[in-house]
């Protein structure tokens, strides 16, 4: 009876390495470990923020495209963003200095 005992103990301890180097591997040396989880699941958060900024600048632009549909305000933004003039016309450009003292 003790050699059977002495070989189901050495049998647990087997069970026990084998699972022991089996979750130090999974956790840390595969492809597809926790490790390289947490890096993915961080990389998705930032681009659904990313995500979330860029429809927000699409929503803006199309406010913006709709507001430039007639030709008053393309004219406008036009001679504000673009410096564009008709012809015989001047502009003059006045700056300011900011005074620090």
């Amino acid at each position: 009876m003790g050699l059977k005992k002495i070989l189901s103990k050495i049998r647990k301890q087997i069970y026990v390495v084998t699972f022991l180097i089996f979750l130090i591997w999974m956790l840390f040396l595969d492809t597809h470990s926790m490790k390289i989880h947490m890096e993915l699941n961080q990389e998705i958060s930032e681009l659904e923020i990313e995500k979330k900024e860029l429809k927000k600048l699409i929503t803006e632009d199309k406010s913006n495209i709709n507001q430039l549909m007639t030709i008053d305000s393309l004219e406008r933004f036009a001679r504000e963003k673009y410096g564009h003039k008709r012809e015989e016309e001047t502009i003059f450009y006045i700056e300011f200095k900011d005074s620090i003292n």
